[in-house]
């Protein structure tokens, strides 16, 4: 395997997840923590698609690394998300009790 070069081409590698990203709207609305998992099909494949708002001047390589981190804990069984979520709402019912 070569850096560059018809040698620096995969002959095959699987995708698992797509990533789109697209310029902030401050009038649409955006899944910040990631609880609800949206699907794109390519040629009869089912992938998980995250879309993720950018602006200028933000560091895109560690907000994919992060995004793609992410997918990987939750196909290993750990949705953080779902966890911070868990934990908020029981945070909200103690301080409502009180």
């Amino acid at each position: 395997m070569t850096l560059f070069g018809a040698g620096a081409v995969r002959n095959y590698k699987r995708i698992t997840l797509v990533i789109n990203l697209e310029i902030w709207d401050q009038k649409k609305n955006y899944d910040r923590l990631g609880l609800d998992e949206e699907k794109m099909k390519i040629i009869d494949t089912e992938l998980t698609k995250i879309t993720l708002p950018v602006r200028p001047g933000r560091n895109l390589a560690v907000i994919i690394e992060v995004a793609a981190m992410n997918f990987r804990l939750k196909r290993m069984g750990v949705n953080a998300a779902q966890q911070f979520s868990e934990r908020l709402m029981s945070a909200i019912e103690l301080g409502n009790q009180e």
